[in-house]
């Protein structure tokens, strides 16, 4: 049983009994009487003496032998539940997979197991023991004793590592020499056009391999996972890493684990569950695409992968590397406060490297075609696109929203149409089809506009589905292909079709896109969200990153090239953007520039919650507002300087609601992605 209660959030020490004094060492797996109730915990160390002057109860069991939770571990889930105002045992839950009876028993490798040594008489136990960490692991194999991991680089520890595309950046030869000297070098990579940025990342763990240490790399999602996987095994070999998913099960993922905890392998990559794996003499932390919100975990005390990686760094003096096509707000904080340092190509290079691009809404392309400001697919789209395909070169287009009208609205009067049912949006799954809710799936054959009464329905939004159905009547002779939530392609051939896909489902084409088109840019630049912008130039360039060079390459954006996204598009300066992002939400205290955390809950329980925590001074209350199923969000903002202030008084607050079993949840959280 867990026992995840913020006033239950401390260690309690038990005796060790003489029989299990060789088996309770840190880092196990034990059952201990808590409340009455035999519960789930792990020992966090041992001591001669407990200094507690009660009476101290005894450890029932002591559930495997195996110390699964490292000391360094340990001290870093601690970190992020201070950090996110939560509790250690839902950290540890999310640390260490759930245990496998049958793996545990397989035959070792000829690795040291690198176990603590027991203590003597007492030991420190934290209740709350694991469950399902929601990722799985395939291990890649083993590290013969003494084995650096690179082929070759045992017979010649330390020799450099060739930079080969790290060649392109003034500082990256630099990054890969202090890579292999052990140094802990911090940087924020602005990956060029085109780049095979897998490549880059294998170059700089194979650096720190060379140099005896270990490294761990998170990336977003399974296609990214994929791509690392191959360019690793490419550059170690075989053999030399494990690689942590959602694609498998329990014994594979605990299997790959233990490869790692027990040194057999130096390399961990993985989706964010991997953001804690044990890896020894860790000496580079890594991570893609840091604006995805597929690095922040959905599950208590929500932690964001790269923040839990960057106090992992600090903590453990490792390297870390946050690379991407574009740059978030918070990794320019990193660069403005000195922490870490900028690795960039120099103008030239960016110049011979991006696409031509170009935007549909600036005055010269309007007093061309007026109808640009409307057309869904202005001439200036059209063009490119054909051209390219005769060509014989792939075009590939960019739909914000899945499925075929997933927002139709009343012909006749504009009205959006919504359920008579859950007042949720009404969707059309194809053009013959019926109109949907997309809230509660309740069918509306009959629907009838509640304002004029008409029963004729338009497209108010159009996905993805539709979009390929309208360029395939275009383009009566090109294969169209669609990439998204039902198939996700992972590449297509370098000829000529059509490839319509969704933000983070476009594929690679072999040689790069002859045209990459971005449709509907409304739909991200008008969300009611304060990462919009940043949103919206993320899922822009790695569009246009899979397009040739100019001239063979075009993009084109359906947008007004004044907007700052779109100028930064143009100009291929994430840098120029993420500044000025910054820059704003300094100016209007917004994360990062100061630290906000988010209560939700009944507004009683908000309310008793905020009347319980005893705020730093200089504290900001908004709020409140209003949250899904009737609840409210009161919002709280300090200095960066006062963040452990404000989530050491939540995570109490909470400690006194739970003591006192107040019925109505509150979930915190600290810089939620969402603050609206």
């Amino acid at each position: 049983m867990d026992v995840p209660l913020a006033h239950l959030d401390r260690p309690f020490d038990y005796l060790v009994p003489a029989e299990l004094d060789d088996q309770a060492v840190p880092g196990t797996r034990v059952k201990v009487r808590f409340a009455g109730q035999l519960v789930d915990g792990w020992l966090l160390s041992r001591a001669d003496d407990s200094g507690h002057t009660g009476r101290l109860a005894y450890l029932e069991k002591v559930v495997s032998p195996e110390p699964v939770l490292t000391p360094e571990v340990a001290r870093l889930a601690r970190a992020v539940a201070d950090r996110y105002a939560g509790n250690l045992a839902d950290v540890l839950r999310l640390a260490v997979p759930p245990r496998h009876a049958r793996v545990e028993k397989e035959p070792a490798a000829d690795q040291p197991n690198h176990a603590p040594e027991p203590g003597d008489a007492a030991a420190t136990a934290v209740p709350g023991g694991p469950a399902d960490s929601g990722d799985a692991a395939v291990p890649g194999g083993s590290v013969a004793p003494g084995d650096s991991g690179v082929p070759g680089a045992s017979a010649a520890p330390g020799e450099p590592v060739d930079p080969r595309g790290w060649r392109d950046y003034p500082a990256g030869p630099a990054l890969l020499r202090a890579l292999t000297d052990g140094r802990p070098a911090r940087a924020v990579w602005s990956a060029l056009p085109g780049e095979d940025w897998a490549a880059r990342y294998a170059d700089a763990v194979a650096a720190t391999v060379v140099g005896g240490r270990g490294a761990v790399v998170v990336v977003p999602d399974s296609r990214d996972l994929d791509r690392l996987d191959a360019a690793l095994t490419d550059v170690l070999g075989p053999g030399r890493h494990v690689t942590l998913s959602a694609a498998l099960g329990p014994a594979r993922r605990y299997r790959a684990f233990l490869a790692a905890r027990r040194g057999q392998v130096p390399v961990v990559i993985g989706t964010r569950a991997a953001m804690f794996a044990p890896v020894h003499r860790l000496g580079l932390v890594a991570v893609w695409d840091d604006g995805d919100d597929l690095h922040s975990e959905p599950r208590a005390p929500y932690p964001h992968a790269r923040d839990v990686l960057l106090t992992r760094a600090q903590l453990t003096e490792a390297a870390a590397l946050v690379g991407g096509y574009a740059r978030t707000a918070e990794a320019q904080l990193l660069l403005e406060t000195g922490w870490a340092r900028e690795v960039v190509a120099d103008r030239a290079t960016v110049r011979a490297r991006i696409p031509a691009i170009a935007p549909t809404g600036d005055d010269p392309q309007l007093a061309r075609d007026p109808g640009a400001a409307t057309a869904r697919l202005p001439s200036l789209a059209w063009t490119a696109a054909r051209d390219a395909l005769r060509a014989g070169l792939p075009v590939l287009v960019q739909v914000p929203r899945r499925g075929y009208l997933p927002s139709v609205s009343c012909a006749d009067c504009r009205t959006p149409a919504r359920c008579a049912h859950c007042a949720g949006p009404l969707a059309l799954p194809s053009a013959g089809g019926t109109p949907v809710c997309r809230w509660c799936a309740r069918v509306a054959a009959a629907y009838a506009c509640p304002e004029c009464g008409g029963r004729r329905l338009r497209a108010a939004v159009t996905g993805a589905r539709r979009t390929a159905e309208e360029l395939g009547r275009a383009f009566p002779d090109v294969p169209v292909r669609t990439s998204g939530r039902e198939e996700v392609l992972t590449d297509v051939p370098g000829t000529a079709a059509l490839v319509v896909a969704t933000p983070g489902a476009e594929p690679v084409a072999a040689g790069g896109y002859g045209a990459v088109l971005l449709l509907d840019s409304w739909a991200l630049l008008t969300r009611a969200d304060l990462r919009a912008g940043e949103e919206a130039l993320r899922r822009w360039l790695a569009a246009a990153a899979l397009a040739r060079p100019a001239p063979a390459g075009r993009v084109v954006v359906v947008a007004d090239g004044a907007l700052a996204p779109v100028q930064a598009l143009l100009r291929w300066d994430a840098a120029w953007f993420a500044g000025r992002e910054l820059a704003e939400r300094r100016e209007l205290g917004f994360p990062p520039a100061v630290r906000m955390a988010s209560v939700t809950g009944p507004a009683e329980a908000v309310a008793d919650l905020l009347a319980a925590a005893q705020l730093p001074a200089d504290a900001e209350v908004l709020g409140p507002v209003p949250a899904d199923e009737g609840r409210e969000r009161m919002l709280l903002r300090v200095p960066r300087a006062r963040a452990a202030a404000l989530a050491e008084a939540l995570h109490s607050a909470a400690g006194l609601r739970a003591a006192r079993k107040a019925a109505d949840p509150v979930r915190l959280q600290v810089d939620p992605l969402s603050l609206f």
